[in-house]
């Protein structure tokens, strides 16, 4: 039949149509704007940062323990076994000191060097130290663990409320001397370091202290200084110190890990990586979603011109 169709049919069949183009318009776009928020919502967590070597936990001895040797009854410094500790004979006086090596991954932490096995540091040491056995010159071989009794013997650095000196871990390699009169001048020279794996270790500088007792609330790489500024010698002088006492410590410090990438490096790397994913999945959204929404148009006009088509017959 042919005829005008009523006006309420020809609306209903022109807002189905209508609204079917609304609805595939807004619903792709809405799916594309989720997809992004979700992408910009899910930030990629940095891995820490690496280090070549992990830090060595050795606990510091307590009384009663076989490293442990003394501790000072008004709680002003505490004393731990140290098998590379010599007593001068004849002995000529009171005065006393340790030199050391303390080596620190990129952390800071404390390790014992099994990442670089067969490397040597060595610290000459003047005329005052002939008679010690383990001086003229200091030598300390790493891995620590393979060469010494025991590997770390001294807490230097750190502080903790329990303790007079140090955190309570043992973080250097020392030798002690004791025997020297007033008035002996001790005497070091600057850091060699050889071996296998000598590029692999960097020279921070010293931290010396020639004073009655140790102060560990130092920072072993901020407060190292170089070879000129420490002089490299201490005095034993009584009328300046109550004790006659004077260390210094060699701080040593491992090179990033071959082909490790900083943390900031790898947080711009991964925004890079995301940024360019994100571009990619939405220029694919668009290029997968556009065809579905018109072609679901396409359909509901075909099936409204149908109907239209139904009604002429």
């Amino acid at each position: 039949m042919n005829g005008v169709l009523p006006v309420n049919f020809t609306r209903a069949v022109l807002t189905i149509a209508l609204c079917a183009v609304l609805v595939t318009g807004v619903i792709p776009g809405a799916a594309l704007s989720a997809d992004g928020s979700l992408s910009a919502d899910a930030a990629v967590v940095p891995p820490e940062a690496n280090v070549s070597e992990p830090a060595y936990e050795e606990p510091a001895p307590e009384p009663g323990d076989q490293y442990f040797e003394a501790a000072d009854p008004e709680d002003n410094w505490i004393s731990y076994t140290n098998p590379r500790d010599n007593y001068r004979s004849p002995y000529l006086g009171d005065g006393s000191g340790k030199i050391c090596v303390t080596l620190l991954n990129k952390a800071g932490e404390p390790v014992v060097g099994e990442s670089v096995p067969d490397t040597t540091v060595t610290i000459p040491t003047g005329d005052t130290l002939t008679w010690h056995s383990y001086a003229d010159p200091m030598t300390v071989e790493y891995p620590l663990t393979d060469n010494y009794e025991w590997p770390l013997d001294a807490d230097q650095f750190g502080t903790s409320p329990d303790l007079p000196q140090g955190d309570g871990y043992m973080d250097s390699h020392c030798i002690e001397f004791h025997g020297h009169p007033e008035g002996a001048t001790v005497e070091y020279g600057e850091v060699q370091i050889e071996g296998d794996h000598a590029d692999d270790i960097e020279f921070v500088g010293y931290v010396e202290q020639p004073n009655s007792d140790w102060n560990t609330s130092v920072d072993p790489i901020a407060d190292a200084e170089s070879y000129e500024e420490v002089g490299g010698n201490w005095t034993y002088q009584s009328e300046e110190h109550e004790r006659l006492h004077g260390q210094v410590v060699a701080v040593l410090q491992l090179d990033v890990a071959e082909g490790h990438v900083e943390a900031n490096d790898d947080d711009d790397q991964a925004t890079d990586s995301d940024t360019e994913t994100n571009t990619e999945d939405e220029n694919e959204t668009e290029d997968v979603d556009e065809t579905p929404g018109f072609g679901l148009a396409a359909a509901v006009i075909a099936l409204s011109a149908l109907a239209l088509a139904r009604y002429r017959r």
